[in-house]
């Protein structure tokens, strides 16, 4: 960063203190003032840093490597009292960072500050590389905590999402169109802790990706893998290492999917993902993708094909540990799981 820079040259000289630093590289927003205009002033490479305060206001970020960076909890992003300014308060979003298929943002950083109460999402990304989300709290947002569409790269790490109307993290091709799966180019969605939401973790219609270390509790189901007949096919991700426990509320169905109770891992209309060494624990409930890990033929009949499920702990959950509802699904494999039941027999 440019600020760091002229720290160190000031050490460097000898001059025996440092020198101020270069206002260009870093821009400092205050309660009180408007971190849009602070954006907008940035150039490519800059730093907006946010103070402890509430903000009233939606944030447009267009530009490539530019770095937000709250104060943590304290620097909280909040739904303006009139309307919004941009076309990202006027679509319900906190954050948005939208670039172009042709054009994508790239290696925006979004850091150490929380975003709530929005209508639709408290971060929204459309057209990004290598944007990179940690340290975010998003909390009572309508629909998503942390969303991205049409983006490669991501990192969204060590953040905390509750209370969301839908998925607390979604990752999709495409929000509003049909279309086959996206490559996401090794997007990591990890150490994220997720409770309350309607979802925890929904990847839709996506390509080569992991979710690992996060902890999913609380919410109505944990991890949802959603693909359909579309080519490519949705899937060759890896979901490992996650804590998912307790699952449980109840949350109506739409047009899309039955209601949703006390669902662990879903894959549905998948192919050849690795679902390997997660803890999945007391996931209770009676809709027809409930369970501890659960295969479940798309509702446009695509089938579930060629996914591994090894070296799991799924223990206590109902109505079966380990489901394969997808009986016409092809070469799906069950390998030294830890469990106790199974829908149908001999799984565990």
């Amino acid at each position: 960063m440019k600020y760091m820079g002229c720290v160190v040259a000031a050490m460097v000289s000898g001059l025996g203190a440092t020198m101020p630093c270069d206002a260009s590289g870093r821009h400092v927003v205050h309660p009180g003032e408007s971190i849009q205009h602070a954006v907008d002033r940035a150039r490519p490479g800059d730093t907006v840093v946010i103070r402890p305060g509430i903000y009233r206001e939606s944030v447009l970020i267009h530009k490539s490597r530019l770095r937000l960076v709250g104060s943590g909890k304290k620097t909280v992003i909040r739904p303006p009292g009139k309307r919004a300014e941009n076309a990202c308060g006027q679509g319900g979003n906190g954050i948005c960072v939208i670039g172009t298929a042709g054009h994508p943002l790239r290696d925006v950083h979004i850091r150490s500050l929380t975003v709530a109460g929005f209508k639709k999402s408290g971060i929204w990304a459309s057209g990004t590389d290598r944007l990179s989300v940690h340290g975010v709290t998003v909390r009572k947002n309508g629909v998503w905590g942390i969303a991205q569409e049409k983006s490669t790269r991501a990192v969204i790490r060590d953040n905390f999402a509750v209370d969301n109307g839908d998925a607390g993290i979604f990752l999709a091709n495409t929000v509003k169109e049909e279309g086959g799966a996206i490559d996401s180019r090794g997007a990591s969605i990890s150490e994220n802790y997720l409770a309350r939401n309607r979802l925890g973790i929904t990847v839709r219609r996506a390509r080569n990706l992991t979710v690992a270390y996060n902890t999913i509790t609380r919410n109505c189901g944990g991890v949802f893998v959603v693909g359909d007949e579309s080519r490519p096919r949705a899937g060759e991700l890896t979901v490992r290492n996650n804590r998912i426990t307790k699952n449980n509320k109840h949350c109506p169905g739409n047009s899309r999917l039955p209601f949703i109770q006390g669902s662990g891992i879903v894959l549905t209309g998948a192919e050849k993902a690795q679902v390997r060494h997660n803890l999945v624990l007391d996931n209770h409930g009676k809709s027809p993708l409930s369970g501890g890990i659960v295969l479940f033929h798309s509702f446009v009949n695509a089938l579930n094909e060629r996914n591994v499920i090894s070296h799991n702990i799924v223990l206590h959950n109902k109505p079966a540990d380990l489901i394969n509802g997808d009986p016409k699904g092809k070469r799906n494999r069950f390998i030294r799981n830890e469990c106790r039941t199974s829908r149908p027999a001999g799984l565990c």
